[in-house]
C-alpha cells in the first residue's frame, strides 16, 4: 500500500497545473491544434533573433494555460542560440500579487539582474548610498554596502515590499521619486556585466519575468486609474528603457 500510494502522489504531482515543465521535459505536449498555431519559439524567438534593437512583448494568455512552460522553452531556445537569459517569477520571491506596483516591479527586475549576472554594481551602491538612511529607515536594519554586493539590500527591499504592507507603502515612497536614475544605473551594471559576458561568447541580454498576469486589477478610487493601467500603460517606457530584451 504505501509503494502504491508514493506511485500516486507522483502521478498527481507529475500534473500539477501550476508547476511548469522545463525545456526539454518529455511529460510536455504540443498543444497548438486546441490552443492555436503560435509557436513562442518563432512569433516571440524570432522578433529577438533577426532584431538589432531591443525588444518588448508582452505573452499573455489564460491562467493555466501553459505560458510558463512556453517562456522556459523560450529561455531555452534563446540560450542555445548565445543569449544570456534573466528569467524570473515575480511572485515567488519578489511581489506581493495582490498590491503590486510598477516600482515593486523595477525593484524585482533590479534584483534578479544583480543576482544573475553578478558583474561590478558600483553604481547600484552610489544609488542605494543616497538614500541609505531612508531605506533603512524602511527596512528597520542597516546594510554595509562596502562589504556586500548590491543584490542584498535589493533581497531585503523585495522581500520586505512581499510581506509587509505598511513598509511597502513607505519604499515606493522613497523609490517611486527616483526611478530615472535607477534605470540609469542599472543600464550601466548592464552595461558592464555584458561587456564581460560577450568575451565569454555570450551576447545580447533577455530578461523575462513571468507570472504578471497573476496581480489583479486594483482602483484605489473613483478617478483613480488601475494599477494595470499604471504597469502596462503609464509606465511601460520605462520599464523598455532597461538596455536588453524584455518580456
Amino acid at each position: 500500500m504505501p509503494d502504491d500510494f508514493q506511485i500516486l502522489r507522483s502521478i498527481y504531482n507529475a500534473f500539477d497545473p501550476f508547476r511548469p515543465l522545463p525545456a526539454g521535459d518529455p511529460a510536455y505536449v504540443n498543444c497548438s491544434n486546441v490552443r492555436g498555431e503560435e509557436n513562442i519559439l518563432v512569433d516571440v524567438g524570432r522578433e529577438i533573433l533577426l532584431n538589432d534593437r531591443h525588444t518588448h512583448q508582452l505573452y499573455t494568455g489564460h491562467r493555466g494555460a501553459g505560458k510558463s512552460t512556453e517562456l522556459l522553452r523560450l529561455k531555452a531556445d534563446l540560450e542555445e542560440n548565445g543569449y544570456r537569459v534573466v528569467y524570473f517569477a515575480a511572485e515567488e520571491d519578489d511581489i506581493d500579487p495582490e498590491d503590486a506596483q510598477y516600482t515593486d516591479i523595477l525593484l524585482a527586475c533590479t534584483r534578479n539582474l544583480l543576482k544573475d549576472l553578478r558583474g561590478e554594481s558600483s553604481r547600484i551602491k552610489e544609488w542605494l548610498r543616497s538614500r541609505k538612511a531612508e531605506l533603512t529607515d524602511a527596512l528597520q536594519s542597516e546594510v554595509n554596502l562596502d562589504e556586500i554586493g548590491a543584490e542584498v539590500p535589493f533581497s531585503k527591499l523585495t522581500a520586505t515590499l512581499k510581506v509587509s504592507p505598511t513598509a511597502r507603502a513607505q519604499i515606493r515612497k522613497i523609490v517611486e521619486p527616483h526611478t530615472p536614475s535607477l534605470l540609469e544605473a542599472l543600464n550601466n551594471f548592464i552595461t558592464d556585466a555584458m561587456a564581460q559576458a560577450s568575451q565569454q561568447g555570450t551576447g545580447k541580454l533577455v530578461l523575462i519575468v513571468d507570472s504578471l498576469d497573476r496581480i489583479p486589477p486594483i482602483i484605489r478610487g473613483q478617478s483613480d486609474r488601475s494599477n494595470h493601467e499604471q504597469i502596462f500603460i503609464d509606465r511601460s517606457e520605462q520599464l523598455k528603457m532597461l538596455d536588453c530584451h524584455v518580456k
